[in-house]
């Protein structure tokens, strides 16, 4: 049993990763804290597709064409796919891009309603409603 956890840790820790991570954006009011909950659930998925990819014993598929005949090619030899580390640095840009873009939101509606909690902006925007009459 604890050998059948040691060879899937990656994927225990991406889903434990991705629990506290929808927790933290679901539980809490505070936008911030849920900014770093999906930072933190989007780590976690991450962390599943380099688990994924991961090839045991096999190297990266870096072949030098110079040297490289038809018959000296070793089926038996195991390569990684970098299709995965390649996506997944792609996300990270992404990802962080995302991030920088969801915390100048939260600066720009702290100085509109002067908090960051969920349940004072409601409040604020359904007393503008009220004084509006809608």
């Amino acid at each position: 049993m604890i050998e059948l956890v040691a060879e899937r840790l990656p994927f225990v820790a991406a889903i434990i990763l991705m629990m506290v991570g929808l927790y933290a954006l679901m539980a809490t009011g505070n936008l911030v804290k849920r900014m770093v909950g999906l930072t933190l659930f989007q780590t976690s998925v991450f962390l599943l597709f380099i688990a994924m990819g991961k090839v045991f014993g096999g190297g990266a598929p870096i072949l030098d064409y110079k040297k490289l005949k038809a018959d000296s090619l070793d089926p038996s030899t195991l390569y990684a796919n970098p299709l995965p580390q390649v996506l997944i640095l792609t996300a990270i840009v992404v990802g962080v891009a995302t991030l920088a873009m969801g915390l100048a939101l939260v600066v720009r509606i702290r100085e509109a309603y002067g908090s960051i909690e969920d349940d004072a902006i409601a409040e604020a925007d359904y007393a503008i409603e009220l004084e509006k009459g809608v």
